[in-house]
């Protein structure tokens, strides 16, 4: 885990001056604003704000963030214009409200990806991995998942 965690960190350290930087919401499991930055033209990290209203009344409210590491899966035959691509995260957050506490979300992420027209894209993203809280009730490792759709706009 600490060597992820290291590898995660050298990756967004390193930059190049021609990656292109977008910015994009998705929907899903909460709602997400994110920063996206190129590595190269297959790879990037994703820096994601996340928001979350749980339970019928809304009694309790998560705020996280997550870092992504997304790398394109090698295509040999046409998807009709879909790229899959493939990743590791890792998120945190707070509860607070009903159940506060705070949260580790070590996961992977699974998605496909369809450029609509430059410089618009459309995405689809499952993610998944154990979930460890400390408070709210509920302290202990679990296994979280995912799912969202969202957008891209590249702005560079």
């Amino acid at each position: 885990m600490k060597k992820a965690l290291l590898s995660l960190l050298a990756i967004t350290t390193v930059s190049s001056a021609s990656a292109a930087t977008s910015v994009g919401a998705s929907v899903g499991s909460g709602v997400s604003l994110h920063l996206q930055q190129d590595l190269t033209s297959t790879s990037a990290m994703r820096y994601s704000l996340n928001l979350e209203a749980t339970q019928f009344n809304f009694n309790r409210l998560s705020v996280g963030g997550s870092v992504d590491y997304l790398a394109d899966i090698p295509s040999t035959s046409s998807l009709g214009g879909l790229t899959p691509y493939y990743g590791l995260g890792l998120g945190a957050g707070v509860a607070l409200g009903n159940g506060a506490g705070v949260s580790i979300y070590p996961h992977a992420n699974l998605g496909m990806r369809y450029d609509v027209s430059s410089p618009l894209s459309i995405f689809g993203e499952l993610n998944a991995g154990p979930a460890i809280v400390v408070g709210g009730g509920a302290t202990g490792i679990g296994f979280g998942f995912g799912a969202k759709i969202g957008l891209n706009y590249r702005i560079q």
